[in-house]
């Protein structure tokens, strides 16, 4: 007989509990240190300014971690981003993102923004995660990208605007 098997059931759970949380701890220290930059860009994208984003991204990786062992085999960034995503959308009005580089768009425009330009991920699958049909994902992202187009060009530096060049007139003798 093993040491193990004289010692009674609720010990040996413990024991086993104890090193999944072991092997699970190892695993999102892992998660954090690889996915966490991105994750805390995309959330400050969101957020507008520093401190909200470190609220959100604390909130999301909370829930990532708490829900670890029954992740299984789904990708825990692609969790973490949803997560992300549905905590920023579903923010009070009184939390609106103030400031950052986005600040002139609303909060659909903005999640579109990033999870498609920043993220990458494609139009049906942006759809699909914020619950909206597939058009009003593409007309959301054009109005987006023309408010951003539109504030940047004021921006220009001199140097890039155009000039209308000034032809010599013609001088009476």
């Amino acid at each position: 007989m093993t040491r193990n098997a004289r010692l009674p059931s609720h010990v040996r759970v413990g024991k086993r509990r104890a090193a999944a949380e072991i092997r699970r701890d190892a695993e999102f220290a892992a998660f954090t240190a690889g996915a966490a930059g991105r994750l805390l860009h995309a959330a400050t994208l969101l957020a507008g300014d520093p401190e909200g984003a470190d609220r959100l991204l604390t909130a999301t990786l909370a829930h990532v971690y708490a829900n670890w062992f029954r992740m299984r085999a789904e990708d825990p960034y692609e969790r973490a981003r949803s997560e992300l995503v549905r905590r920023f959308a579903y923010r009070p009005w009184w939390q609106r993102p103030r400031g950052g580089t986005l600040d002139r768009l609303g909060r659909q425009e903005r999640l579109i923004v990033v999870m498609r330009f920043f993220e990458g991920i494609a139009e049906e699958q942006t759809a699909a995660q914020l619950g909206l049909p597939d058009e009003r994902v593409r007309t959301l992202c054009a109005h987006a990208t023309a408010t951003l187009r539109s504030r940047n060009g004021d921006r220009q530096p001199p140097a890039a605007r155009s000039v209308p060049e000034r032809r010599p007139s013609a001088v009476a003798p």
